[in-house]
């Protein structure tokens, strides 16, 4: 089959970049053509995100790829965070910059949801858990405070909607990222509508859902003529995590890892879990490819390793990969553990210290070096995930018998190896580029060059073989999980 390229952009919060994969469908080889800084910006407004220049960095990406691929490119897709969103008035013209999630007009918006609707009923219905973040608590904040975009806006679209809109002229919200914004049914597949007339949301906001997979339209005249080139825009599993999902090539009965500052473990299931204990235990439900529920829980994954680095580097200590690997492996087992996700390790600065002060505030030994506090940082989060694995096997009722993990921290082979050990089950770690792996086979399929998603996962082990961890000694790690789960 005659080769062609496939571009996906893939944009985090804090940096961007633009991949080709070029492909004869047999194997794919990726090429990064352009990366880029996407720093928010503190205004007096509020956090908020530079999407005029994220735009402008797209189009320098896709000027790239025409100048090396030119009459080879096939189609381009976009994945990005979830949560934030766009506002634009009738005539497409955007209202203001969009909002950083982390942005201060959500404080008391979990409150105010309860007061208005009830968090448990918005579970029920949306199948998502409370949380600052959400596009519900954002939205509300605006409606709240009167906020002068709400009351002109006529469209709403997550941030990938907004720059496919740019692109193609074409206005629709995909599901997979339509689903992270608490205000969207997994069991209709449309907006939950009682819950945004609850809140008191303008519903005309709330357009067209798209699949995943839809083609939005072909570039813009005004952007096919300043990159060079036309192709198809294909709204693809535009949410990172769905993407990365739809990227992480395992089969049969097993659950996924999409692992990178934060961890996401979870399983695709047919149906969502909109149960009282799934909700008391934090768990949520968003759309995946194939008409899947990604039934999921958030662990801390190298945030705490990233910190402690980001700290010592600042002291002058610029020890290498390898010289940390060597203080981790030789530092003692199991000397103290922390949770992960504790509160008083949620933001940045001074992370060993305040690992070492929850040890002591717990009455276990404290950890001295470097080596040992990785140590107990590496161990922590292993067993954090053990317990996350567990309470999936339980809430399925599914055997779970081996973890696909995606994403930049299966470079963490001593973790990689934790979590196998910790959980049981092997771990099956590949591809680390997941998210655009999961972007760019979702258009395969979409443009008919792929007959489904098994068949990119496929693909995917064919050119990226995963590598294989398997469980040793677990008997210690039972052990220490017994005084894990008593803290």
């Amino acid at each position: 089959m005659k080769e062609k390229v496939f571009l996906a952009v893939d944009l985090g919060a804090g940096s961007g970049r633009v991949v080709a994969a070029r492909t004869d469908f047999q194997t794919f080889e990726l090429e990064d053509l352009h990366r880029f800084d996407n720093p928010g910006t503190d205004l007096p407004g509020g956090l908020v995100w530079n999407v005029l220049s994220l735009y402008r960095e797209i189009l320098t990406g896709l000027k790239i790829a025409v100048e090396r691929h030119q009459g080879k490119i096939a189609a381009l897709g976009i994945d990005t965070w979830g949560v934030d969103f766009a506002l634009l008035d009738a005539e497409g013209r955007l209202l203001g910059l969009p909002h950083q999630y982390r942005d201060s007009r959500t404080d008391g918006m979990e409150e105010e949801c309860e007061r208005r609707y009830g968090n448990a009923r918005m579970y029920m219905q949306t199948g998502i858990m409370p949380f600052f973040l959400n596009s519900s608590h954002q939205l509300l904040g605006e409606a709240v405070r009167d906020g002068a975009a709400l009351r002109e806006a006529s469209h709403f679209l997550m941030i990938p909607d907004l720059l496919g809109f740019w692109l193609t002229g074409r206005i629709a919200v995909e599901r997979t990222n339509a689903s992270t914004t608490q205000l969207f049914s997994p069991i209709t597949k449309d907006w939950a509508w009682d819950v945004i007339t609850a809140l008191g949301l303008p519903t005309r906001i709330f357009g067209e859902v798209v699949e995943p997979g839809t083609r939005l339209g072909m570039l813009r005249d005004v952007v096919a003529e300043e990159v060079g080139g036309r192709f198809p825009v294909i709204a693809t599993t535009t949410h990172d995590t769905g993407a990365a999902v739809a990227g992480i090539p395992g089969e049969g009965d097993y659950a996924f890892l999409s692992s990178g500052t934060w961890s996401i473990l979870g399983t695709e299931l047919a149906q969502p879990i909109l149960t009282e204990e799934a909700f008391s235990i934090g768990w949520a439900n968003e759309q995946g490819v194939n008409d899947t529920t990604r039934f999921l829980r958030n662990i801390s994954g190298a945030w705490l390793f990233q910190e402690c680095e980001r700290q010592w580097s600042l002291e002058g200590d610029k020890a290498s990969y390898t010289e940390r690997n060597q203080q981790t492996e030789g530092a003692p087992p199991f000397l103290a553990f922390v949770d992960p996700d504790h509160d008083d390790l949620k933001s940045p600065g001074r992370m060993p210290e305040r690992i070492q002060q929850l040890c002591r505030d717990t009455g276990q030994a404290v950890p001295q070096t470097k080596g040992e506090i990785l140590r107990v940082v590496l161990e922590s989060v292993a067993l954090k995930h053990r317990l996350r694995f567990d309470q999936l096997r339980h809430l399925t009722g599914k055997n779970l018998d081996r973890i696909h993990m995606g994403g930049g921290v299966i470079n963490n082979e001593l973790l990689v190896q934790s979590i196998s050990t910790s959980c049981g089950v092997p771990v099956y770690a590949g591809p680390a580029e997941a998210t655009a792996c999961g972007n760019l086979i979702t258009q395969m399929v979409a443009t008919g060059d792929l007959p489904d998603i098994a068949a990119g996962r496929r693909l995917i082990r064919d050119s990226i073989p995963p590598k294989v961890f398997h469980p040793q000694d677990p008997g210690k790690w039972n052990e220490a999980l017994a005084h894990f789960e008593k803290l």
